[in-house]
């Protein structure tokens, strides 16, 4: 009998404002289609969710932008890390990325997410999870088009920062050399 794995991914790291969201899975079934959620539209994305909260045993952690202000990105993802590891039982976790966040014993493998299907499944979860959330919070805050750059860095979304300010669901925690003061 086939060990069973649960796959863990993060989306969000990399934000400047919404959540970050961790989701572990441990698939029962194959699923056509897994891959890294970055190279998986979004349609596709939506439909695969679908598929994978069906056909799997999951968990998903969110933290909010205040939580990751307060606590750290670092310890937000070793908290959840810890979480999933408690709640699904299985037989080995792998975690996307190069590290464990402290997490004893927790293998890692670069690039996971496309090589390892539980691991991409997981992408997805997290992914579409964190994009549904800054979708919602989108309708709150519309002047900064949060569901055109959902959250990270563009060009487009500083500008807006630059002209309205940041708004409850930014990160004030992240330095953004965008906005910081220049001597010239």
């Amino acid at each position: 009998m086939k060990n069973k794995l649960c796959g863990i991914d993060e989306a969000g790291r990399g934000c400047i404002a919404g959540d970050l969201v961790v989701a572990g899975c441990v698939l029962h079934s194959d699923i056509k289609g897994l891959n890294d959620s970055k190279k998986i539209t979004e349609k596709k994305r939506e439909l695969l969710y679908e598929e994978i909260i069906k056909n799997s045993t999951y968990h998903i952690v969110t933290f909010s932008p205040l939580e990751v202000d307060e606590n750290g990105i670092s310890f937000c993802i070793s908290s959840a890390l810890k979480e999933i590891m408690q709640t699904i039982k299985c037989d080995e976790f792998l975690f996307d990325g190069n590290s464990s966040f402290g997490i004893k014993d927790l293998p890692t493998m670069i690039k996971a997410d496309a090589k390892v299907l539980e691991v991409g499944a997981a992408s997805i979860l997290a992914k579409v999870t964190h994009d549904r959330n800054i979708i919602r919070d989108a309708k709150k805050y519309p002047i900064y088009e949060f569901e055109k750059h959902k959250g990270y860095g563009t060009k487009k979304h500083i500008e807006f920062i630059k002209e309205f300010g940041y708004c409850p669901i930014h990160r004030k925690s992240y330095k953004i050399k965008a906005l910081e003061p220049t001597l010239f």
